[in-house]
């Protein structure tokens, strides 16, 4: 329990950008990571699980999930729990570490920073490298989710490494890669969840104080990405429950569907995971597991040869 304290602690200090010492000590004794590479001319760090029923000869399948803005790999570990997933299908699960302090993700051009974007791509491509000289991994097999933030930075990954993921998932997605910047060399299939009360991204979109931002309408963004990747006709509806409702945008693209979720009364959350207090970042639905659909999401899928 103090862990957890501690854990929801560190997240409002970064999130309200306050008491930078104390939440750097704190941050300094809850993260952990056990890899690291050098790209771009940065240390970069990652956090990997590998199941116990890895097989060297088998080729098994390789879920990137990145964490949000002032959070870190361990957080996302917590509060998605895709190793539990990975115990129970058999895939390889990575949790790569943004730079900064706080954490976070270069997922746009800024200035000072023209380059940013590129390195975080260029980063993931090189751990892509990397956990491949060291596991079996199926190439055509490799998937990115994040959460915030690092919904965003999938998404950059949908635009900029379409040739090496073969479906991505968001939740919360902060969504800052301006369409312009986005040239896939493939339609990539998206996963998207989203409260309808996060306080931190919001849903409608518009200005947030708290970053120099201003985001998008969330439904607005899905169906424009439904519309890049040539979904035809109106999205069928995904009843789930009386807070959660669906949408399937299909007939698209080299079968690359959009299937977004609105949690009503969401917040800045993982459906189904670990809660993060709401006085935090609002409302935790338990009536929908983000994971597991995502993962049922991207069985789906596979790049062709």
């Amino acid at each position: 329990m103090k862990i957890k304290i501690l854990r929801f602690l560190l997240i409002l200090l970064g999130l309200l950008g306050f008491g930078a010492l104390a939440a750097a000590g704190l941050f300094a004794w809850l993260n952990k990571y056990n890899g690291q590479i050098e790209s771009s001319g940065e240390k970069r760090r990652y956090l990997l699980y590998v199941p116990k029923s890895y097989d060297p000869t088998r080729p098994v399948p390789l879920v990137i999930t990145i964490h949000g803005f002032a959070q870190w790999p361990a957080h996302q570990m917590s509060i998605s729990h895709w190793n539990d997933l990975a115990d129970e299908f058999g895939f390889i699960v990575v949790y790569p570490m943004g730079t900064r302090f706080p954490l976070r993700w270069r997922t746009y051009t800024q200035p000072g920073m023209e380059d940013g974007p590129e390195r975080e791509v260029q980063f993931i491509s090189d751990l892509i490298d990397k956990l491949e000289g060291e596991y079996n991994i199926d190439p055509a097999r490799i998937y990115a989710n994040g959460l915030s933030n690092g919904g965003g930075m999938s998404f950059l990954l949908a635009c900029k490494l379409s040739e090496r993921i073969a479906a991505i998932g968001t939740v919360a997605g902060a969504y800052a890669t301006p369409w312009s910047e986005c040239d896939p060399t493939r339609p990539v299939p998206l996963i998207a969840f989203h409260g309808d009360s996060d306080p931190i991204v919001p849903y409608q979109g518009g200005k947030q104080s708290r970053f120099d931002t201003t985001f998008p309408s969330i439904p607005d963004w899905i169906q424009m990405y439904a519309q890049r990747n040539a979904c035809a006709g109106e999205p069928l509806d995904l009843p789930v429950s009386d807070t959660v409702s669906g949408v399937r945008y299909t007939s698209c693209s080299q079968d690359a569907e959009v299937v977004f979720y609105t949690i009503q009364g969401g917040g800045h959350t993982w459906p189904g995971g670990e809660p993060i207090p709401e006085w935090i970042a609002g409302y935790t639905t338990p009536d929908i597991n983000a994971t597991r659909v995502m993962w049922e999401f991207f069985s789906n899928y596979a790049l062709l040869p």
